[in-house]
């Protein structure tokens, strides 16, 4: 039952066996994704921006050490542990752009947020094959480039700085994605691969995206009055005005 999601893969020009130390610079560099996830909590939390931002930087985390473990072991299982936290954080960091960036209220972003997506799964599925091989699979995230892309401009647009933090972050990934595209091509003259420079590049392309949420993505949180005052109606009418206010996050 569980064999074939225990089916070694061989993906990268590194790996040329089934080893757990087959690719050790491949697994090695997944360490920019810890100090970018690492040094991002420790900005949210220096700056007070919120869970909201602290749990973008921890996602970040995540994904280096998911792509640690299919660096390592290689197989159908692990590649989810690679996946699914790129996912999750394209998702996550889409609606901090609409939440956090641009203001927006729920009903608003959850709607902008999966038109969004739609339109982007459409063009990727239309992507032909002949091109998803010849990009080494990198066709599939044409999405995030896309949310980075088109939200930065939509957020510099606005005045808010954090979109020019984004745009800055979809040009990175342009770049990375070229290392991850040409890797296979170069295993004749350069048996190392192009990969590693994929992990080093998207590492540094979410410390931006991490720098913009710690120093844009402040929402307003919840203050309680200090002393507690007895009991007035002026008071308790101050009180839902101006200190029982529900952070963004929660709205």
């Amino acid at each position: 039952m569980w064999q074939p999601l225990l089916t070694p893969v061989d993906l990268y020009c590194e790996r040329v066996g089934p080893q757990f130390w087959a690719e050790p610079v491949n697994a090695l560099t997944n360490m920019a994704f810890l100090v970018a996830g690492l040094w991002g909590v420790r900005e949210v939390r220096r700056r007070g921006t919120g869970i909201f931002a602290e749990i973008l930087a921890w996602w970040v985390v995540a994904i280096g050490i998911g792509s640690a473990l299919f660096h390592t072991f290689a197989n159908h299982a692990t590649v989810w542990a690679d996946v699914l936290p790129i996912a999750g954080f394209t998702l996550a960091y889409t609606l901090f752009n609409l939440r956090r960036f641009l203001g927006m209220k729920w009903g608003k972003a959850i709607a902008i947020f999966f038109a969004f997506y739609a339109v982007t799964g459409l063009l990727t599925s239309a992507v032909p094959d002949w091109l998803r091989q010849a990009s080494n699979g990198t066709t599939g995230y044409l999405p995030p480039f896309l949310a980075l892309a088109f939200f930065g401009a939509w957020v510099a647009a606005s005045g808010n700085r954090a979109g020019w933090y984004n745009l800055a972050g979809s040009a990175i990934f342009v770049v990375s994605v070229i290392f991850r595209t040409i890797d296979p091509l170069v295993c004749g003259s350069f048996p190392l691969g192009t990969h590693f420079l994929w992990h080093i590049l998207n590492g540094l392309m979410l410390g931006v995206l991490l720098a913009a949420a710690a120093r844009f993505g402040r929402g307003i949180g919840i203050v309680f009055p200090t002393p507690l005052l007895p009991y007035s109606p002026l008071y308790a009418a101050r009180s839902r005005s101006t200190y029982c206010r529900m952070p963004p996050f929660l709205k």
